[in-house]
């Protein structure tokens, strides 16, 4: 069985995603996984494979038909848009540089030229100079494939703590008018779905609560009598193994050791926290509901440490295992 081919965006070429993403290159643990074919300025590339002080070898390619599985060798489909850059600075060239590597990544996605796609960090920062009205990664992928917003959800994989997310970038004051029953039932079905696509048969699914112990019978807030119970129990009906709300400061230890498949996360630093806490580098961050695979780490462009050669590549190798894995479980329309 041929195996995967993975294309790899630069990200902001002025923060670690090129030294993460060679460093996972020239990892034994990521050779025989997958090919691997990155995006990006070979001069980007080139001056990253000097910070890393890897041994390994750039070549051009023309495309994705040209890549091999020499473990010593970096294939690059050359972007020319920035060549060498200088680190830990934010600069539109430079946001412009890592969207024409993510919109690239999705056009040979969508001619099924490559079977999944792995995304370096970026700076929101840069990607708004340089005009781009996403405010991350996920929702640039749903808009690139066309796929509804609603459609798309983050999940992070680490072991057996599979973690979904109801919303993404919202404040807190925003998140409690943002909750109704409606939203958080279409969360339960979605990450029933996305549970069965990966492989599990009857899921078992925690819907975390927003308030403390659960709202305490609604001492503490009733978010969790008003809407949450309500959307577990019209889940249920539906024949979702739901179980919730469960306090949030217990629930991800749960999951962790099989009593749940799956956690859906209310809001975004609830689920952070706690796969952060547990593996801080470890932990893989995909996006499911498009029709390929995406994988990133889950951290940032890291320009305080940029250009040092002492970025911690295990999370870029743990992304590139995890979208190898997934790839049998994309169903194409």
């Amino acid at each position: 069985m041929t195996t995967p081919l993975i294309g790899l965006t630069m990200g902001d070429p002025a923060g670690i995603g090129p030294e993460i993403t060679v460093k996972a290159l020239a990892d034994p643990a990521t050779r025989g996984r997958a090919r691997t074919l990155l995006l990006a300025d070979v001069g980007v590339v080139e001056q990253a494979v000097e910070v890393a002080g890897v041994d390994l070898t750039v070549r051009r390619v023309a495309g994705p038909e040209e890549v091999t599985d020499d473990p010593a060798r970096i294939d690059v489909l050359d972007l020319a848009t920035v060549g060498s850059v200088e680190f830990g600075q934010v600069a539109a060239a430079y946001g412009k540089a890592a969207v024409a590597s993510i919109e690239l990544a999705c056009a040979l996605a969508r001619e099924r030229r490559i079977d999944a796609i792995v995304t370096a960090p970026i700076s929101k920062e840069a990607i708004r100079a340089a005009g781009s009205p996403f405010p991350g990664h996920t929702e640039m992928l749903a808009e690139l494939f066309g796929v509804p917003g609603d459609r798309v959800v983050t999940a992070f994989v680490l072991d057996q703590l599979r973690i979904f997310f109801l919303t993404r970038h919202h404040s807190l004051r925003d998140l409690v008018d943002l909750l109704h029953t409606g939203l958080v039932l279409r969360g339960l079905r979605r990450v029933d779905e996305l549970l069965v696509d990966l492989g599990i048969e009857r899921p078992k699914i925690a819907l975390a609560a927003l308030n403390p112990h659960a709202g305490e019978n609604g001492l503490l807030g009733s978010e969790e009598r008003e809407i949450l119970e309500p959307a577990v129990r019209a889940a249920r009906d539906e024949g979702i193994d739901a179980t919730g709300p469960v306090p949030a400061d217990a629930v991800f230890y749960q999951a962790r050791h099989g009593r749940y498949d799956g956690v859906l996360s209310l809001y975004h630093d609830q689920g952070h926290i706690a796969a952060k806490t547990l593996d801080f580098f470890g932990t893989v961050s995909c996006t499911l509901g498009l029709p390929v695979i995406r994988t990133s780490v889950d951290h940032g462009t890291a320009f305080d440490i940029a250009g040092r050669g002492v970025a911690d590549a295990s999370g870029q190798v743990a992304a590139i295992r995890v979208a190898a894995e997934l790839v049998p479980t994309v169903r194409h329309g």
